[in-house]
């Protein structure tokens, strides 16, 4: 995992943000790039690109998800 943060001295104790890229990403999630793309350009995730490089904050991932979340239908 990258995160810039532990790159920087600090003097405070700032919460470190960690970032995934593009392929750790779609590993993580088990989807293919266009899917990756797909909910990119559909606003589903939030990325920042430096470069041709794509990156994800773990944190955005999680919220995705929750967001996404289906509780399991109930028992008739």
């Amino acid at each position: 995992m990258f995160c810039i943060a532990s790159k920087v001295n600090t003097k405070r104790g700032a919460v470190q943000e960690t970032y995934l890229d593009n392929k750790q990403f779609m590993e993580m999630l088990k989807i293919s790039p266009r899917t990756a793309q797909t909910w990119r350009d559909e606003g589903k995730i939030s990325f920042s690109q430096v470069g041709n490089k794509i990156y994800y904050k773990l944190s955005d991932i999680e919220r995705t998800m929750q967001e996404y979340y289906n509780k399991s239908f109930a028992k008739k």
